[in-house]
């Protein structure tokens, strides 16, 4: 099989499993699994967020995504429990097209590590 089709079919597997855990079946977009990512990442999954707070939770996820690629390394935990980054290495300047298939294999690796896919 190759490497886009496995792709494919695991990140479908990602959205739709996500999709109707937290989404009633209603289909997940991409900066809303990222967002998930970064309340696990935070594991402060039942309090509400204010903006900026959302935000900062897709950072934290991007950052963590990306942190097997090298591109950012795990600092540390701060007194209110959220993770920090270092930049290690600076983001390829990637098309939208490949941004997007940057963060869905991300994305993929992270759920197929978690054991939350097969």
């Amino acid at each position: 099989m190759s490497r886009d089709i496995q792709l494919k079919e695991r990140w479908e597997l990602v959205q739709e499993k996500l999709s109707n855990q937290f989404a009633d079946g209603d289909q997940l977009d991409l900066d809303a699994i990222i967002y998930l990512v970064g309340v696990q990442e935070l594991g402060q999954p039942h309090r509400a967020f204010k903006k900026n707070e959302k935000l900062d939770l897709m950072h934290i996820a991007i950052c963590r995504l990306l942190e097997p690629y090298g591109y950012y390394e795990f600092d540390y935990i701060d007194d209110d429990g959220w993770p920090h980054y270092n930049v290690k290495e600076a983001l390829p300047n990637l098309r939208a097209g490949e941004q997007t298939v940057l963060m869905k294999e991300a994305i993929v690796e992270y759920f197929y590590t978690k054991k939350y896919i097969e």
